[in-house]
């Protein structure tokens, strides 16, 4: 059990350090118009972990207690608008807008927020 406990906290940190690398990217390269090389990396290492997260804590093979299952599904939700809006970004990098790149940070503060202050 306490291995599955350690296993989740591992995954907590790469989720945040994921979540980091996509804020701190965004809102270092905003004055250029670029989205940072490291977001796609970010958002899709915050993804993956946070569903590994969950998977863990629901399953009960980590001693962290039951997830809610309504604000995991908007944190989802906003994860899954991150990625596409970094994908868009990637995909397409002569589009990126001061408003593209407002809207990953917004949105990524907003499921930082919701991490910490949905109780």
């Amino acid at each position: 059990m306490w291995r599955m406990t350690t296993l989740y906290y591992v995954l907590l940190v790469l989720h945040l350090v994921g979540w980091a690398i996509v804020l701190g990217g965004v809102l270092a390269t905003m004055r250029d118009r670029v989205l940072p090389r490291g977001a796609l990396h970010g958002i899709l290492t915050a993804l993956v972990t946070g569903v590994l997260m969950v998977g863990l804590a629901s399953s009960g093979a980590a001693d962290v207690g039951e997830p809610d299952n309504t604000k995991i599904a908007v944190k989802l939700l906003v994860a899954v608008v991150v990625t596409a809006l970094v994908v868009q970004g990637v995909r397409k990098p002569a589009k990126v807008t001061n408003g593209l790149l407002g809207a990953i940070a917004g949105l990524t503060a907003l499921n930082v927020g919701i991490a910490v202050l949905w109780r």
